[in-house]
């Protein structure tokens, strides 16, 4: 992956790479861009110094911050040293950090989030935290310090262990390898006409893999350009398409949601492609957006444990309601029997750090002696021109706002209510979240349910944010099979 992206940005150094949220004009900033040279310089030093610092290829490196150049260039510099990238939510707690770390037990932090020094400190004494501008590290200059060789991580070496929810358990790490990496930026690449003349306005997170896996990866691979901006704002969104002459934007169905209800909704028309995923977009939403702007945004299926997987075509009908065709690469099928969703490629992951046993659980193997195929546990339907459907999850993940909540995460926090006696949590359609947190409640004798406000408070410190629930409904019973176990897709939607 890093040598296809250090042989695209060589060439032509002087050309305009990354502009930073601080940079921009926007904002107050200076429009300086981060050059090629530039990055790949910075990105030369910082690897220098993690290695003086003590670190080594293989070894696992927290990284977490605000999108900056800074975190960008943390984050390749990894990469390119051959250390594994373990990208954390910002929004994440204490316990949440507590299993992470406990999991993958990385040598390394690199971290921009308030709070975290102290926390990971106290879980971790002897783990090496600095920030992303790698303050408190040897310093060395690009022809100083050891001699080290970039570059050359095997095909098959870890890059990135992505924490996704599963359907028991904590969060589990996806170990995706160098070469997973390279096919999944390269597929879009291919796929969406990804050439050095785009530029890609990208609030996504840093931390997840769509913006971190296809938005910063692709824009790296293709040579082309990208506005970073921390977090999302319609105005600012909208206001750099415009000002920056953007020909991409990427999002996720709540950002498609708010910028429908913008004046400035128009702007989005000048762009060449608007990319919508990471949760359901609702075809009203698409046809409101095609009749308001004259954009017909392509939606495409990925997961953590194998980037992209399914799109709407490029060129073609970018059908409502689909997620489209297989992607350069990927073969998908559903399987006969529960109409699982199941893919296979150069994309797919290697495997669950430290989980065997959910590995195994994870892939089915043919007779045809191909590759196994990754079980998606999510339900599909393809109809008679091959686009596929998402239909309904077999697992009990919830999606809400392109972020993974897992249920039980969330029923043990609010059991711990002194007002509540059972409680479930299910995901529940939503326009603008995809899916919204919902929580069935049933209460303790002679106490009145709590409201969702303060079922929120309450959780609050032990959650990240988007796993709150948006909506609390008082019942008499949590529906329940003959061994006990809550059966949510019996918990009737509240009117």
């Amino acid at each position: 992956m890093i040598g296809a992206w250090t042989e695209t940005l060589t060439a032509e150094p002087d050309r305009p790479l990354l502009l930073d949220p601080g940079a921009d004009p926007n904002r107050g900033g200076s429009g300086a861009w981060t050059t090629r040279g530039d990055f790949l310089r910075r990105t030369e030093v910082a690897a220098k110094r993690l290695r003086a610092a003590g670190l080594r290829p293989g070894d696992r490196v927290v990284v977490s911050g605000p999108s900056s150049v800074d975190l960008a260039v943390s984050h390749v510099s990894c990469l390119r040293l051959g250390l594994v990238v373990v990208p954390a939510n910002g929004a994440y707690r204490e316990a949440e950090l507590a299993h992470l770390m406990a999991d993958c037990t990385p040598r390394a932090a690199i971290v921009d989030q308030d709070g975290w020094t102290d926390l990971l400190s106290a879980l971790s004494p002897n783990l090496l935290i600095t920030t992303t501008d790698l303050a408190g590290l040897p310093e060395v200059g690009a022809a100083d310090g050891e001699r080290i060789v970039l570059d050359v991580a095997p095909p098959e070496a870890p890059a990135i262990i992505g924490y996704t929810s599963g359907t028991t358990g904590r969060p589990k790490g996806a170990v995706l390898t160098q070469a997973n990496l390279l096919a999944g930026a390269e597929a879009v690449r291919v796929a969406w006409r990804w050439t050095a003349a785009d530029r890609l306005i990208l609030c996504l997170p840093l931390f997840h893999m769509h913006g971190l896996g296809v938005g910063l990866h692709g824009t790296l691979l293709a040579g082309g350009s990208v506005v970073l901006q921390d977090g999302f704002d319609p105005d600012l969104v909208l206001s750099a398409m415009v000002d920056h002459d953007a020909t991409l934007f990427f999002g996720v169905p709540t950002m498609y949601h708010r910028l429908s209800g913008h004046g400035g909704v128009p702007a989005l028309g000048r762009l060449r492609l608007c990319v919508a995923g990471s949760a359901p977009l609702s075809a009203e939403l698409h046809r409101r957006l095609a009749d308001t702007t004259g954009v017909s945004v392509l939606e495409r299926y990925g997961m953590t444990e194998t980037v992209m997987l399914v799109s709407n075509p490029y060129d073609g009908e970018r059908r409502p309601g689909s997620v489209g065709i297989p992607l350069p690469g990927v073969e998908a099928r559903l399987d006969p029997d529960s109409g699982e969703i199941q893919v296979r490629g150069p994309n797919v992951f290697a495997g669950y750090w430290g989980r065997p046993e959910a590995t195994a659980e994870s892939f089915v193997s043919d007779q045809d002696d191909g590759p196994a195929w990754f079980r998606t546990g999510d339900l599909g339907a393809v109809d008679a021109d091959g686009y596929l459907s998402i239909i309904g999850r077999a697992k009990e993940l919830i999606i809400s706002g392109g972020f993974n909540v897992y249920p039980r995460e969330v029923d043990d926090v609010l059991i711990k209510h002194p007002a509540v006696a059972e409680v479930a949590v299910a995901g529940v359609r939503s326009e603008e979240w995809g899916e919204e947190v919902v929580a069935w409640l049933v209460p303790v004798a002679g106490h009145e349910c709590p409201s969702v406000e303060e079922l929120r408070e309450f959780a609050r410190g032990h959650l990240a944010a988007y796993k709150l629930p948006r909506r609390a409904v008082a019942v008499d019973a949590i529906p329940r099979n003959a061994l006990g176990k809550v059966v949510r897709h019996e918990l009737l939607p509240p009117d």
